[in-house]
């Protein structure tokens, strides 16, 4: 990933070979038991481990590696039983398939606890009716999970390809994220049926599902933030001005220890958080938003010093700092679009 990151950010297409790769590492195969037709169980810990070091990679790479995820985990963790038989293996026995998920909606005040897209029961029918962005892939996608408004509550929904009144915006353009398209999708009263509710009729708790999205979302800011640490790091060690190196000038080497320190403390409060939910413990959730919280401001941080340290050099294009700062600057909005 790492190699083939500038060209895709500059050509906004990640290369097919590198995501035939990523899904044959079998990150997500490995997340769903052999029921479903997977080869292992879901852990956050294991996820959260898998997606920082596919973002140190590069983040788009990983983000498109990774939205199988977005439709599938949602699928594992709330899904019904007869959800789980049906969808499940055609996803995981498969090649690689844009499957997705609509979760952010254009407003300042975005909540994923109180959605402005609505759900309403229609009948044996649920009508949705709204607007999403940042929706990968959504122009190829066979299936989608749309979260929306029902009666107060957070829920998904799996909406299909072709379905009547859903419409598909251009692709998005964006300071970072280049190589991952994104979309923006409307819904003009879309009816899904009642047995393709997440959960089934009577639904699901929406919880472990954010707390899986802020999990990614730490994670892969600490993968970003260790590839920007890194590679400063090396520059400044052979990087000389006025007769030494200058990784021991003062200023430079307390950047990157403060730099080091910061990715360390996220990347253990993300790690804490990932056991936690693997044990079930309520205080999950609560750590899941610190983690990502934290992670948001860290990994601007560190990217923006990276991209300091190599003074001129770090605005040129053909070092790869300037493309970490500007991805990093998204992770404030990236709930969504990953999932461990």
């Amino acid at each position: 990933m790492r190699e083939t990151a500038h060209d895709a950010d500059e050509a906004r297409e990640i290369p097919k070979a590198v995501i035939e790769k990523g899904w044959e590492l079998g990150f997500l195969q490995a997340s769903v038991p052999e029921d479903y037709g997977g080869f292992g169980e879901h852990s956050a810990v294991t996820g959260v481990l898998a997606a920082e070091e596919l973002a140190w990679g590069d983040l788009s790479g990983a983000m498109t590696v990774m939205t199988p995820a977005l439709f599938s985990l949602p699928v594992l963790i709330a899904g019904s039983e007869e959800q789980k038989k049906k969808y499940l293996p055609k996803v995981i026995e498969a090649e690689w398939q844009p499957y997705s998920a609509a979760l952010v909606e254009k407003a300042y005040d975005f909540d994923p606890n109180d959605l402005k897209t609505s759900a309403v029961v229609d009948g044996d029918e649920y009508l949705i009716s709204g607007e999403k962005v940042f929706v990968p892939f959504a122009d190829k996608a066979k299936a989608m999970i749309v979260y929306a408004n029902l009666e107060g509550k957070t829920q998904g929904f799996i909406i299909h390809s072709g379905s009547a009144g859903l419409t598909i915006g251009e692709r998005e353009k964006h300071l970072g994220w280049q190589a991952i398209p994104l979309f923006t999708v409307r819904f003009d009263g879309v009816r899904v049926p009642k047995e393709d509710r997440l959960g089934g009729p009577d639904g699901h708790a929406f919880e472990p599902i954010l707390t899986a999205l802020q999990l990614a979302s730490a994670s892969m800011a600490v993968g970003v933030s260790r590839a920007a640490l890194e590679y400063s790091r090396d520059y400044a060690k052979e990087r000389e001005a006025f007769g030494v190196k200058i990784a021991q000038k003062q200023a430079i080497a307390f950047m990157l220890a403060e730099m080091a320190t910061e990715i360390e403390a996220i990347r253990l409060l993300t790690w804490e958080a990932a056991w936690m939910a693997d044990q079930g413990m309520d205080e999950a959730a609560k750590s899941a938003y610190l983690a990502q919280a934290g992670a948001m401001d860290m990994a601007m941080m560190v990217t923006d010093r990276a991209v300091q340290i190599l003074g001129g050099h770090g605005y040129i294009r053909e070092h790869p700092v300037e493309l970490w700062m500007r991805n990093a600057r998204g992770f404030a909005a990236f709930t969504g679009l990953a999932m461990v």
